[in-house]
């Protein structure tokens, strides 16, 4: 297969002063206007599952209650996948431009993960009306705003 080079544009830092990215120095330029949006899609990369073992996983055993006991990992969020990019759509609550630090409100990555890209949410291209899902997850929050308050334990198995 074809091989690619990536070339992370900063980190995630998470701790108890909130969630931010830290874009490196060379990037910044590339922030201009983004608070603009109220919400960017965050590319990073799951770098601790970057191993042969996470990058053969085809299948996954389902952490969904419901669910079918085997899905595949396209059909997962899983970290464990051929190539561990991570997708997060996340509310920018400020933006620092002088030093490159955009705050959010949420993501699903940890502290020190590389980020790979960032682009702007925009429903036009991001926002799908009625999308089918499948019976076992069609309870879910239908929005990123409502995910925040319901209470995903009646969904996982751990």
């Amino acid at each position: 297969m074809e091989q690619f080079n990536l070339k992370a544009i900063g980190k995630i830092q998470v701790n108890d002063d909130g969630i931010k990215l830290l874009i490196a120095k060379e990037y910044i330029p590339a922030l201009t206007n983004i608070k603009d949006f109220s919400y960017i899609n965050v590319l990073w990369w799951f770098d601790r599952c970057d191993n042969v073992e996470a990058r053969s996983k085809l299948t996954e055993k389902s952490p969904y209650k419901n669910a079918p006991e085997l899905l595949g990992t396209f059909a997962t969020r899983s970290p464990e996948r051929p190539n561990p990019i991570g997708l997060t759509c996340s509310y920018i609550t400020s933006v620092d431009y002088e030093n490159g630090i955009i705050h959010l409100a949420y993501i699903d990555a940890e502290d020190g993960t590389p980020i790979l890209d960032i682009k702007p949410y925009t429903p036009s291209l991001d926002r799908v009306e009625n999308p089918l899902m499948p019976d076992w997850c069609s309870g879910w929050p239908k929005n990123v705003e409502d995910s925040g308050d319901f209470d995903w334990n009646t969904v996982f198995n751990f």
